[in-house]
């Protein structure tokens, strides 16, 4: 079966990786050596090959010379998909990623060391991993994935992400579903297609995800399947805190502004900031004599972390770096398109295929139905599309083929559409600003480029 071959291939592939890293950084080998576990798998076909599969040196050639893989995240997981992938026969790969290194990222995040702590992780991943395997060029970039234009992501055959949050996600895969282009017959242009890789960790528990866009489900097809984030009440934290959780939030989002004002805000990415942070939480822990707060726990509830398991990233990587060989090659058939461990009690992963979503607001063509009262102002139906959880907007705008309802930026245009957010929508219907049975488009800083089409129903 093709999980059945899969984990054969990982189990492969798994050992090649370690039976490589393990060896001196300083021993010379020549390329048949060092090549010879990947050439069994490049060089000859057999019964699994995927289809177009074409064994030989050119194949080789092509993952040693021509492909190019980015890397979105350096972090526990990001480390582990450098190192397999330069370990598998790659050699042009590109890695981005914010975050500065922490002490806190030592035990796991194994291409850092102390001496590297307040730098770049994408900068000291791409220096170890250059001085480790000789002939691979990683080009680091220190930032976000939303500094890049459009054209930096072009370049890559495949985009293989170690991300730690739903927005990055959300952002990226928006990203790679707008580039693709169609015909006048609305065919799919093949050569607009970006391949992702979608790997992340909770724990003991992990997923490794294959995303064609427009050809198997993307990320937003799934995401009113995940829980939204962990809030709590600011009359609990405030006057009966329970919890270590509520004097972390206590110290992050009171304290912090009474002390240094409405203008600074506390860097989440900051030793200094966290410790102060930590500090007065335990300060206060102790005035409700609440047990529990500690610096890990400061980190986990302000940057809304789950802890990290090293075994855990491993096997997702290698899961996530043997799709990208197989995408990249045809080596062998490419999983379909979800597999899901769970190392909670065992050893135990599960592969399916994750259906399209119909309405679907990146990969569907079809409008998304929402409904409001003729009553609601423009900002409360605005409000509403940002607690819906098939949107989860953070500023939408909203516009017709008629007339613009509301732009939040720039700050000229947002003004000259004010004085509409006190408007019912009744009311803009009545002046013809929405028409009923037109799709009113939407767009928001959480899709870059995806206009997101609304049908409008009213239930009064």
């Amino acid at each position: 079966t093709q999980s059945t071959w899969g984990s054969r291939v990982a189990s492969f592939l798994s050992f090649c990786v370690l039976r490589c890293w393990e060896m001196s950084a300083d021993v010379v080998m020549d390329d048949a050596d060092r090549w010879r576990d990947l050439d069994k798998v490049l060089l000859r076909s057999g019964p699994f090959a995927g289809d177009g599969f074409q064994a030989g040196v050119e194949t080789k050639s092509f993952l040693h010379e021509e492909c190019k893989v980015l890397v979105v995240g350096a972090g526990g997981l990001g480390c582990e998909i450098l190192k397999d992938l330069a370990l598998s026969g790659f050699k042009d790969l590109h890695v981005i990623d914010l975050d500065r290194i922490d002490v806190t990222n030592l035990n796991r995040q194994f291409l850092f060391r102390k001496k590297d702590v307040g730098r770049p992780k994408a900068e000291v991943a791409a220096e170890f991993i250059m001085r480790r395997c000789p002939g691979v060029r990683v080009t680091p970039f220190h930032g976000k994935i939303q500094d890049k234009r459009i054209e930096y992501y072009r370049q890559f055959n495949v985009i293989i992400a170690g991300l730690d949050n739903v927005e990055a996600r959300r952002w990226l895969n928006a990203l790679l579903c707008s580039m693709v282009q169609f015909d006048d017959d609305g065919n799919i242009d093949p050569a607009t297609i970006k391949f992702l890789i979608d790997g992340g960790t909770e724990g003991f528990k992990g997923q490794a995800r294959v995303i064609i866009p427009f050809m198997t489900s993307c990320f937003e097809c799934s995401l009113d399947t995940l829980p939204p984030q962990v809030t709590y009440p600011m009359c609990t934290i405030q006057e009966t805190p329970r919890l270590p959780e509520h004097c972390i939030m206590y110290a992050y989002t009171v304290m912090w502004e009474d002390h240094f004002g409405k203008d600074k805000k506390a860097d989440k990415d900051s030793p200094q900031d966290m410790q102060w942070i930590f500090e007065r939480a335990k300060e206060r822990a102790e005035t409700y004599n609440i047990q529990g707060v500690s610096y890990m726990l400061t980190l986990g509830v302000v940057k809304n972390i789950i802890p990290a398991v090293a075994s855990t990233n491993a096997i997702i990587a290698a899961a996530c770096c043997n799709e990208v060989l197989k995408i990249s090659t045809y080596a062998s058939h490419v999983l379909n398109n979800y597999m899901m461990y769970m190392g909670q009690t065992s050893i135990h992963s599960y592969t399916f295929a994750y259906e399209k979503k119909d309405s679907c607001p990146v990969c569907s063509k079809l409008p998304l139905d929402v409904e409001f009262k003729r009553t609601d102002t423009l900002k409360e139906a605005l409000s509403q599309l940002c607690a819906d959880q098939r949107l989860r907007f953070k500023n939408p705008s909203l516009s017709t083929d008629s007339a613009i309802l509301y732009m939040p930026f720039p700050p000229a245009l947002e003004q000259s559409h004010r004085h509409k957010l006190d408007m019912t929508l009744g009311t803009l219907v009545e002046n013809g600003l929405i028409q009923l049975g037109e799709d009113v488009v939407a767009t928001d800083i959480s899709l870059p480029s995806i206009p997101v089409k609304l049908r409008i129903k009213f239930s009064d």
